[in-house]
């Protein structure tokens, strides 16, 4: 532990950054893209010291900070993080390096205001996942929004002020709901505070309730059908750094909501209400993979695959209460674990894939899968690449999109089989998908002129791609180091709601 206020670091360094970017950049597109770099590799190094720092021992917060604020309504400044936390801080920084060096020369305009709301939009991200107060998580939460407004809405496609209202509206709508239950969580136990509220003894009225609100804010985030309907849209449109950071971080919010409020506050509503949100899982894992089967756009695609994939997250998180009707933890552990590792590994997987299709677009400005074909043929490094982060998000072993995915299925089997077996067959569909796009753009004979004519990677993409392929390929072999981070958290959690349950 350090005595620096890291977390406090990791959120204003970032914010500061961007706008200094904004205010002493603009105008200077080469200084903007500097600074911009050095803010972000400054603050992953920092966040770093969250994982060397971090005692993997005990389930209390870490690097706790607390200052009062508002201190009429005893609302707080406080911040730490856990095992659940840590992983997911240390995502955002590390992909935002990536979207700063993947923008390095896409964007031609308005960069520093480019760079500067990714900047300001991660220090808000960290915000999220460090915010121990209620509201001062509900700050950032709604905060983070209007950066990526921006982001989708300025340098997006022809259709972004469409995308960008709609997910707005979702997004906002969904978190009004949330607000509600804080403030009312808020009067029964006279503080903000999210671990206060862990321990408000709430009757099973209340608790569904509460339960109801926090999944109208975190469904629409994660997102689980049927509101799902403006992620495509929002993908479609958005810059290829918007798409990454959409599928890597902001919608991983979901399901780390799900963790940090529903399950600890609401443990009897979720046990009442699994069957639900495992129906609503399944659906996402089953039907959205048909609905990414027949898609003609990649980025399209690859957003309902994301999805599909999500759909793995809320069910690992939701499974568990059948185990614990069986009055046994055993087991319970494999499906929050799995869910977690899945939230990770689908943010490095569904970033690199859309990093690739964005390599794509900025040499052909198009993203139907028809205006391609036998890409390998003059891309040969890009199609390497492409391959990789396809059979990863197919799921094969030895890459981090096989381990959450086969905890989740192996900790469904303990709960029920059918559960696994529908689960098991997005292992099918996401292979079925997936070829099917490898195959009709990066195999095969050369499709037209425009194809013949690309240049394959630069060195700017070459390392971006590589380095998320390392990343990819090492969770896959060596997960442990990820697992060890959470183990502590998840063991308390599941005692938590498992007594409250049992």
């Amino acid at each position: 532990m350090t005595s620096l206020p890291l977390l406090s670091v990791l959120i204003w360094l970032p914010i500061i950054g961007g706008i200094v970017v904004l205010l002493a950049a603009s105008g200077n597109d080469t200084l903007a893209r500097r600074l911009s770099l050095i803010v972000s590799t400054l603050t992953f190094l920092l966040s770093m010291g969250l994982y060397t720092g971090f005692d993997t021992s005990v389930a209390t917060m870490q690097f706790a900070e607390f200052r009062p604020w508002i201190e009429t309504f005893t609302i707080n400044y406080h911040l730490g993080v856990d095992g659940f936390a840590v992983p997911l801080i240390l995502l955002t920084t590390f992909t935002t390096v990536l979207v700063v060096i993947a923008g390095w020369e896409v964007i031609k305009i308005n960069v520093a205001q480019y760079m500067a709301a990714f900047l300001i939009l991660e220090g808000l991200m960290n915000g999220v996942f460090s915010a121990l107060d209620g509201m001062l998580f509900y700050m950032f939460w709604e905060a983070m929004l209007i950066p990526m407004f921006i982001i989708i809405g300025v340098w997006g496609g022809p259709r972004r002020v469409y995308a960008t209202l709609k997910f707005f509206l979702y997004t906002f709508l969904g978190s009004v709901f949330m607000l509600v239950a804080l403030i009312y969580m808020y009067t029964q136990s006279g503080s903000f505070g999210i671990l206060d509220f862990h321990q408000l003894a709430l009757n099973a009225r209340e608790q569904h309730w509460i339960f109801l609100a926090f999944l109208l804010a975190f469904a629409v985030k994660v997102p689980m059908w049927p509101v799902h309907t403006w992620l495509p849209d929002a993908h479609v449109e958005a810059p290829t750094g918007g798409s990454v950071i959409l599928a890597a971080i902001m919608l991983k919010m979901g399901g780390y909501g799900f963790i940090r409020f529903s399950l600890p506050i609401t443990p009897d509503a979720s046990a009442a209400l699994d069957g639900f949100i495992i129906a609503l899982s399944l659906i996402a894992v089953v039907y959205i993979g048909f609905v990414a089967l027949v898609q003609t756009d990649m980025k399209k695609l690859v957003a309902y695959s994301s999805i599909a994939h999500m759909g793995f997250v809320t069910l690992g998180l939701f499974f568990p209460f059948v185990i614990f009707s069986k009055g046994a933890l055993s087991g319970a552990a494999l499906g929050i674990e799995g869910g977690m590792i899945q939230m990770i590994s689908h943010g490095l997987i569904s970033g690199a894939l859309f990093l690739c299709i964005g390599v794509l677009y900025d040499r052909m400005h198009s993203r139907n899968i028809a205006d391609y074909g036998g890409v390998a043929n003059v891309m040969p490094k890009f199609a390497m690449f492409t391959v990789f982060f396809a059979m990863a998000n197919a799921g094969l072993p030895g890459t981090s999109g096989f381990v959450g995915e086969f905890m989740v299925i192996l900790g469904a089997f303990r709960a029920n089989f059918w559960f696994a077996f529908l689960a098991a067959i997005t292992l099918i569909l996401g292979a079925a998908y997936t070829l099917w796009l490898v195959k009709r753009v990066i195999y095969g004979d050369i499709g037209n002129d425009q194809v013949a004519a690309l240049n394959d990677l630069n060195t700017r993409e070459y390392f971006v791609l590589a380095v998320l392929a390392i990343a990819v390929l090492l969770l896959g072999l060596w997960p442990a180091p990820l697992m060890e981070l959470m183990h502590a958290s998840v063991d308390q959690l599941i005692t938590h709601i498992g007594t409250s349950k049992l």
